[in-house]
Parts: structure tokens; sequence; C-alpha cells
């Protein structure tokens, strides 16, 4: 890597980074109704149950992942389903799905002159505490680490060089 792409990486980083968190911000606020306090990587994020996954391709090419436990997951997807009896599991992945696609959609709006450049995939949802993931994008990672409800969520975007 050459000194001006790590300066590029800590600008894009440093750009990006805030733009992320208002994007997630935004999508809780609106959907929710509820606003995120971020917090230091440092504090024990806890076990994460649910991952969902969004791909970014065009212009901007990576993957976006929202990361939460599973008593965020179901209050999450009560929440978006007005519903507080106990929801089937495919809902509470297709409510994560759904977070992490607006997140993502939100997110490259923001971005100037990425509009129709840049395409999203259907979201995914991975479950299960016996996981690893690893993004082979191997560009930079942006990573935001928030509480919804005294709870951390872990959202991530790894973008490709």
């Amino acid at each position: 890597m050459t000194a001006g792409a790590a300066v590029a990486g800590r600008s894009r980083q440093e750009q990006w980074l805030p733009i992320l968190e208002l994007a997630v911000q935004e999508v809780f606020t609106i959907m929710l109704g509820t606003s995120l306090s971020l917090v230091s990587r440092a504090e024990n994020v806890g076990p994460i149950e649910f991952t969902a996954i969004v791909g970014l391709a065009g212009s901007l090419r990576g993957i976006l992942t929202f990361g939460c436990g599973g008593e965020s997951a179901t209050q999450i997807a009560a929440h978006m389903l007005n519903d507080e009896i106990a929801l089937p599991e495919s809902q509470v992945w297709d409510a994560l799905g759904e977070i992490c696609n607006m997140i993502a959609g939100n997110f490259k709006n923001k971005l100037t002159g990425l509009d129709g450049l840049c395409l999203l995939s259907v979201p995914s949802v991975v479950t299960g505490q016996a996981y690893r993931f690893h993004s082979l994008a191997g560009g930079d990672c942006l990573e935001l680490v928030l509480k919804f409800r005294e709870a951390p969520i872990v959202v991530r975007l790894d973008l490709h060089d």
C-alpha cells in the first residue's frame, strides 16, 4: 500500500464513518422511533446471534453487515411489525434483513454521485453463535458499535479496493 493510498483510506474512513452513523440513526429513528448511543468497541459486545448482510456492487463495492443479539433482534422485529407476541423466527430474519437493507440504501444515497451507480443485493441473515464472519473485500473497514435498549448492535461496512 502506498502512502497516498493509506491517506486516502484514512480520509474515507474519517469522512464516511459519521455518514454511516447518521444513516443508522435515521433508520432507527424512522422505523423504531428510537435513537442509539455510540459506544467504544473496547466495551464487551457480547454474543452476536444474528448478522444481516447486504452486498454493494457498482461504483461502491463491498458488504454492509448488521449484527445483534437474540433479544435485540426480537425487539427490533416486534417493534417494526407492531406485534408484541412471540414472532416466528422467519419474521425476525425479514425484519433484520430489511433494517440492514435500509441502512445500506440510506448510506449510499448520502454519498454524492452514487445514486444509480451502486446497487444493493437482496439481504441475507446468518443466525447462531457458532460462526465467525470474514469479509474478503480486502479494503477499508468502517465499524460502529451502538446501543439499542442497552444492548450492543454492530454495523460494519467492508469496502472492496
